[in-house]
């Protein structure tokens, strides 16, 4: 919810603004600094306010697990989301970061992993 609150805030003050500027300016200088107001306020959120949403807000975010993976577990550390997928014909375990911004994100690969095997059962005499 205070996702869409967000957006319809930076729309609201994006046109507010394009539509203040072009009262004293012209309609073409209202219609740039709309635009640059909402360019900002998109920056703001994709390398800012997303994953600080999600967290602490109950807000709104989408992770497709890729083709052919399985996933297992989601984390936070800090404000970063840890994802761990599975993929079962390579039998590797990824752990796959999600920063701000979609910058400088981590990524592990555990080889031989197979995390969805269950142990042999011990036979008893």
């Amino acid at each position: 919810m205070i996702t869409y609150l967000y957006w319809i805030l930076v729309i609201a003050v994006s046109g507010t603004l394009g539509w203040l500027v072009s009262r004293v300016f012209n309609v073409k200088t209202g219609l740039i600094v709309g635009l640059i107001a909402f360019f900002i306020g998109w920056l703001l959120y994709v390398f800012h306010y997303e994953q600080y949403f999600v967290k602490n807000l109950g807000g709104v975010m989408s992770i497709t697990v890729p083709a052919g993976q399985m996933h297992i577990h989601a984390t936070w550390k800090e404000d970063h989301l840890w994802i761990q997928n599975y993929d079962p014909v390579k039998n590797e375990c990824y752990f796959t970061e999600y920063a701000k911004g979609n910058m400088l994100e981590g990524k592990v690969v555990i080889k031989n992993c197979n995390p969805l095997k269950t142990p042999a059962p011990i036979q008893t005499p």
